[in-house]
């Protein structure tokens, strides 16, 4: 299994781990990525610590979710703060989950000097990495970004979206060894390991890039189809540069524009779910079959 996650992250990332059957490992599957969104500042052992997890100003819910189960705060920002302060985790999300949003190698760089500058771990959420439209998303471990190691940094990856697996419950943790065995001796002892028949369909998704493509470019048409008619009903598209989804603006209260939606027969997410900043947003997703994206665009025509 980690063999070939690690030969996954060389041809897809160009993203280099150490000896994946090495003592410390550096990459484990997960069961899937919400369980570890959800728990990671728990395996991390930081409950309890009164001290804050960063995330993103418009982010998907289970950061806060997690920050919260451990009994920790959270704090909203796009940006390194200047004070740590007592911050104990940093979440970035590239290709973000709802706007689609990629941060560039220079936002990355310095979200990965300011943790290492302060002891914090900066993980970062790249379930959408290989789903680039108008830019090309690169991991946080990188070297261009990481440098030649990984202290510090944390990657998480999900066969869900560029293998449409949301049902077998696969995903991956990366990066720093310590950070990683840290979070692997706490998941076996919780029950948290991921059963031999899901690890043997994982190693067969992971070591074919064909479908991986051939998804791609599913959700490719069915972006450009939805987008145009998107924007023909006098929507305006923010972001939405890489992912599954488009992040849509009528520039009204996210509610009316739901209320517009629904009338139509389509169903979006309001973007106030995913942080205050959203709420004049709605997101719409790439992931219903053809025949509903059709309907979607006749629809809204």
């Amino acid at each position: 299994m980690r063999a070939s996650a690690a030969g996954w992250l060389r041809r897809r990332l160009g993203v280099e781990i150490a000896d994946p059957a090495g003592a410390e490992p550096s990459v484990i599957p997960t069961v899937g990525s919400k369980e570890l969104v959800a728990l990671l500042p728990t395996l991390l052992g930081l409950q309890g610590s009164a001290t804050t997890v960063l995330l993103p100003e418009i982010a998907y819910p289970t950061y806060e979710v997690g920050a919260v189960l451990a009994g920790l705060s959270v704090r909203r920002c796009d940006a390194p703060p200047a004070d740590a302060g007592a911050v104990s985790l940093v979440w970035l999300n590239s290709p973000g989950n709802p706007h689609g949003r990629v941060l560039t190698d220079e936002q990355l760089r310095a979200w990965v000097e300011w943790g290492r500058a302060h002891g914090v771990p900066v993980v970062a959420d790249e379930c959408y990495i290989t789903l680039g439209w108008d830019v090309s998303p690169r991991s946080i471990l990188h070297p261009a970004i990481a440098g030649e190691d990984h202290t510090g940094l944390l990657a998480v990856h999900s066969l869900s979206k560029q293998s449409t697996a949301a049902g077998y419950r696969g995903g991956l943790l990366s990066g720093d060894p310590v950070l990683v065995r840290r979070v692997w001796e706490v998941r076996r002892h919780l029950g948290l390991l991921v059963p031999a028949p899901v690890q043997a369909a994982m190693v067969a998704a992971l070591d074919d890039d064909a479908h991986v493509d051939a998804q791609r470019e599913r959700y490719r048409a069915r972006r450009e189809r939805l987008a145009a008619a998107v924007r023909g009903a006098g929507m305006r598209i923010d972001h939405s540069e890489a992912g599954l989804y488009l992040w849509a603006t009528r520039d009204e209260d996210c509610w009316t524009t739901i209320d517009r939606l629904a009338g139509l027969g389509i169903v979006a997410a309001p973007g106030s779910f995913y942080g205050a900043a959203g709420a004049r947003h709605v997101r719409l997703a790439l992931t219903a079959s053809d025949e509903r994206i059709d309907a979607a665009v006749e629809r809204l025509r």
